[in-house]
């Protein structure tokens, strides 16, 4: 694991901890249910879970990374369990690069989700239904468990959706317009959001959501979906373009030469310099 600068932002190497998934293997066979019987709760660290919220921007939308569950009608935030052989962290690449096909992605652990409420009768049998699992030898995961949330930043265009044994899909949803989800995840997904907002401020969030080129509207764009509010453009590139963390590059072609918009880049280096300070009087 490599830490970028004093930031708690991970930008991993990935190990071979998708040889020991057994829903990694399960995956080929995903047309039939798995037998839950292989998958023993020995191999797992008892009651913790994972869950990764993972966001991507993509034609002026927010989106969040679905797994399509077996009834058709419900889906879920990729998620799974700890190997007793591996650390947390290394459980979160894991799912991450199981789902993405991405090895080197910014992720931050963010909550604790621990209520009695999601390991209630009613809550796991209804999970367990829309998995096609409530028949199957699967009583180790009616039990309690906490769930560790982490968030994903990835760019759009390099992420190839994979998904697991359990799901027929995996699929992005504008962040706007989520389909119902089970379990607690549609509360995991907004708190995931309440804490990337509030990170915005220090952490190189437009860094690892935009292309290596962008415009300022797909910047601008990104922290109005984040922050729900509406920015003022002329004041927002005026302020963008005096702090000295962009590269100008050359217009994008749009049919209109008066009309395109220049493209962008990050200075890296004054970039991350600047969020040490933060951008807390900016927004």
């Amino acid at each position: 694991m490599i830490l970028l600068s004093h930031y708690d932002t991970i930008i991993f190497a990935f190990a071979e901890y998708t040889k020991k998934s057994f829903f990694c293997a399960m995956a080929l066979h995903k047309q039939t249910a798995p037998d839950l019987s292989e998958y023993k709760q020995e191999y797992f660290v008892k009651g913790i879970s994972l869950d990764n919220v993972i966001f991507g921007f993509h034609e002026e939308q927010f989106k969040v990374l679905l797994l399509q569950c077996r009834n058709k009608k419900n889906w879920m935030l990729p998620g799974g369990h700890v190997l007793y052989e591996e650390n947390v962290d290394d459980a979160a690449k894991r799912i991450l690069q199981d789902r993405t096909g991405l090895k080197n992605v910014y992720l931050q652990q963010f909550w604790l989700f621990g209520d009695t409420e999601r390991s209630s009768p009613k809550v796991v049998h209804a999970a367990m239904k829309a998995l096609q699992l409530d028949g199957a030898n699967s009583d180790w995961m009616k039990e309690r468990f906490v769930s560790v949330g982490y968030y994903a930043l990835v760019e759009f265009a390099k992420v190839n959706p994979n998904p697991d044994a359990l799901s027929l899909s995996c699929e992005w949803h504008d962040l706007l317009q989520l389909p119902p989800l089970i379990f607690d995840h549609r509360a995991i997904v907004e708190k995931a959001l309440e804490q990337l907002r509030y990170h915005l401020l220090y952490q190189p969030v437009g860094y690892n959501l935009l292309p290596k080129q962008f415009t300022l509207r797909q910047l601008q764009s990104i922290y109005e979906l984040i922050l729900n509010k509406k920015l003022d453009r002329p004041n927002f590139n005026r302020k963008m373009l005096s702090l000295g963390i962009l590269i100008k590059k050359e217009k994008l072609f749009s049919g209109s030469a008066h009309k395109a918009p220049y493209l962008y880049s990050f200075h890296k280096k004054n970039y991350f310099k600047f969020l040490s300070q933060g951008f807390s009087d900016w927004f």
